[in-house]
């Protein structure tokens, strides 16, 4: 009608010109549920692996401390090429002990042991596999004489004899064999000869300041 209202038109258009109301997305209880169960679910996971994890980033502080307090010996060559075939004999065991660690389940028993949720198979070898690249190239770049590359040594260094510590340890705490007990001894003395070389390899850098001074 001509003088109908423009409300009024909107109601008597055809169908497919009506307006319609669209109904507010309601999320069920159950889905609110099972939200927060996921989100707790994955907090806990992450506070196992920061947990069980804590010493090997305590290493790397000292790893990055011996990298930013001793440099490299100009001009050792065997040194550098010594240090790399023990740091590459040194990853070849790495590699054995991080086999019979994931066969024998070691990302569910050592996070039971502390009382924290297993870690999943992925996270574990994923984890082992970076850091096995990462120890690679700097054994190559070790060689050629680039200070970066102490770092990752230090690290391996460290956590090796880390390693060869502490599943002893877990093996006397949980009164028999633990993941890794065979392979590790053996790996923390060559972290041990590693270390050794690494110190022969560098120098303090505060020392040398003084002693450049000197002349």
């Amino acid at each position: 009608m001509p003088g109908a209202r423009s409300s009024d038109r909107e109601h008597t258009l055809p169908f497919p010109f009506q307006y319609t109301a669209c109904p507010r997305f309601r999320l069920h209880p159950c889905h609110l549920e099972w939200g927060r169960a996921h989100s707790a679910a994955m907090n806990e996971n992450l506070r196992s692996i920061l947990t069980g994890t804590a010493a090997l980033w305590l290493g790397a502080a000292i790893a990055l401390l011996l990298t930013i307090l001793r440099g490299p010996v100009d001009g050792d060559l065997a040194g550098r090429e010594q240090t790399a075939r023990l740091f590459l004999l040194g990853l070849a065991v790495q590699s054995l002990h991080f086999m019979e660690e994931f066969v024998t389940h070691f990302p569910e028993r050592f996070p039971a042991l502390l009382g924290l949720p297993p870690w999943s198979e992925s996270f574990f070898v994923t984890f082992n596999l970076i850091w096995l690249s990462v120890w690679i190239l700097s054994a190559i770049d070790l060689e050629r004489g680039y200070r970066l590359a102490l770092f990752p040594v230090w690290f391996f260094a460290t956590a090796a004899i880390a390693n060869g510590i502490a599943h002893p340890m877990l093996a006397v705490i949980s009164h028999g064999y633990f993941p890794g007990l065979v392979t590790a001894p053996v790996l923390g003395v060559l972290g041990v000869l590693l270390w050794l070389s690494l110190l022969a390899l560098t120098g303090n850098r505060k020392v040398g300041l003084v002693t450049d001074g000197a002349k």
